[in-house]
């Protein structure tokens, strides 16, 4: 019959191991050593280490303070509306987005430019039933028929609601 072979493995020691690639680092890296002192450097002379240092030492006062803030139910709706108006942005083209970001300004720089000019109604008429007016009209007529609509299902799913619809 076979006998084991013996077999011992050798003690490791973790801390000298570390020690001695502690000190063939810089010869190995040395550049980069070099450009993390800069860096650290640069931190230290703008005040960014004195700041994370103090953040750190205080980091739990902080910490309750926001949980504090929090907690309110005004901070509690402000996140639910943002999770909200995520998903209405998330939900809509970039390029309709953008459309309205666009007019906004070309048209608060048409109504500002003649403001000593005098609005004629009958120029105001002609610019209502022109066809891009009367296309955002109907996106407008749109937005409010589908706001109602939720609305109303909003107002319908609370429990202090009877049903009702007035």
């Amino acid at each position: 019959m076979a006998q084991p072979i013996a077999y011992e493995v050798p003690a490791r020691d973790p801390h000298a191991e570390a020690k001695l690639r502690l000190e063939s680092a810089p010869a190995e890296h040395a550049e980069a050593v070099v450009a993390a002192y800069e860096v650290l450097q640069q931190l230290h002379d703008r005040g960014v280490l004195e700041i994370a240092s103090g953040g750190l030492a205080a980091s739990d006062e902080i910490l309750e303070k926001i949980v504090d803030n929090v907690k309110t139910p005004a901070a509690i709706r402000s996140i639910r509306n943002l999770l909200a108006l995520q998903r209405v942005l998330g939900s809509m083209e970039p390029k309709w987005l953008e459309a309205i970001a666009l007019s906004i300004p070309e048209a608060v720089t048409k109504a500002t430019v003649d403001r000593d000019k005098p609005v004629s109604i009958f120029g105001l008429l002609r610019r209502v039933f022109s066809k891009d007016s009367l296309r955002a009209m109907s996106a407008a007529v749109d937005l409010l028929q589908a706001f109602g609509r939720h609305l109303y299902l909003a107002e319908t799913k609370t429990p202090a609601n009877s049903g009702s619809r007035n």
